[in-house]
């Protein structure tokens, strides 16, 4: 007679708790997966969900185990990582790369043009649309030169011209019975971050300059968001235990332990009102953002 372990996990992974880290660290992961294009959005949503359910390595691991880790060739069975690794170089002095861009040119004539994703952007892309739309989005792309220009000239069409934030915008273009968007001029760009200059010709035409994150990173910040408000929740309903608790050891202490007492009570109240009234305040906030999500969402779909 052999003492043998019994088989309990197959796939050789522990049953240990997960922690809120090891859960963060798996939703970047699909987070980046969703921006290069590996999940589209409803499975996206589908493993999130799953992640933050998820209580050991065991049930988080398969959830990436088809995704590779970002920069690094995947190992056969990925796994989350029980040591904390330090965060990689970043950055936008990682994303001005030199060189001469990998496209140069956009042309819509009664139709349309897109440059968007991981592209390099040149020093100087010119675009021209004849009864026909295009879009350069810059938001997940790398720079020739830390001052670009998008020379555009719309005829009887529109231009769209997406940044990210941390960017500076200069708007210089010419507009006859059209016009050129200047909202986002004056915005000081972060340290070491790239200048866009816009530029060209619009005759019965326009030329829109918008500043938007990534759809990654859109979720990234909802996720932020959630988090902040479930802690803002947890502390504020700590506080009300607490404050229950002490109007219950004063209860039995006299005139004076009533009057106590009574003091608590009315502290309860306001601060259950006030918590109320907050969460009031974050409905309608989660509201408002739905919609600003779903407009975003739709506006990509067209651009699609």
């Amino acid at each position: 007679m052999t003492d043998e372990l019994p088989d309990e996990h197959p796939d050789g992974l522990p049953e240990l708790r997960a922690s809120d880290a090891d859960r963060e660290q798996v939703a970047e992961v699909l987070r980046d997966a969703v921006a290069e294009g590996r999940l589209d959005m409803e499975e996206f949503e589908e493993r999130l969900e799953a992640t933050y359910k998820a209580r050991t390595y065991k049930e988080l691991a398969p959830i990436t185990r088809d995704l590779p880790a970002p920069g690094v060739t995947p190992p056969p069975v990925p796994t989350v990582s029980m040591v904390k690794q330090p965060a990689g170089a970043g950055g936008w002095a990682g994303r001005i790369v030199g060189g001469d861009g990998s496209s140069r040119w956009g042309v819509a004539v009664l139709g349309g043009f897109e440059r968007k994703g991981r592209w390099t952007m040149p020093k100087r892309f010119n675009s021209f649309a004849f009864w026909g739309g295009g879009v350069i989005d810059l938001r997940e792309a790398n720079f020739a030169d830390g001052e670009v220009v998008v020379n555009c000239v719309a005829i009887m069409g529109g231009m769209s011209v997406i940044v990210p934030p941390g960017v500076e915008v200069l708007v210089r273009g010419i507009g006859v019975m059209g016009g050129f968007d200047h909202r986002e001029e004056g915005v000081q760009g972060d340290p070491g971050a790239p200048r866009v200059v816009v530029t060209g010709f619009a005759f019965w035409g326009g030329v829109g300059v918008e500043r938007k994150v990534t759809k990654a990173e859109r979720l990234r910040q909802k996720e932020e968001r959630r988090l902040e408000k479930l802690e803002r929740k947890a502390a504020r309903q700590e506080e009300l235990e607490e404050s229950r608790r002490r109007a219950l050891e004063g209860s039995g202490s006299g005139d004076l332990g009533h009057r106590d007492s009574l003091d608590e009570a009315r502290s309860i109240h306001r601060a259950a009102m006030e918590q109320h009234r907050e969460l009031m305040r974050e409905h309608r906030e989660a509201r408002r953002e739905e919609r600003r999500e779903r407009r975003d969402d739709r506006r990509d779909r067209d651009r699609d």
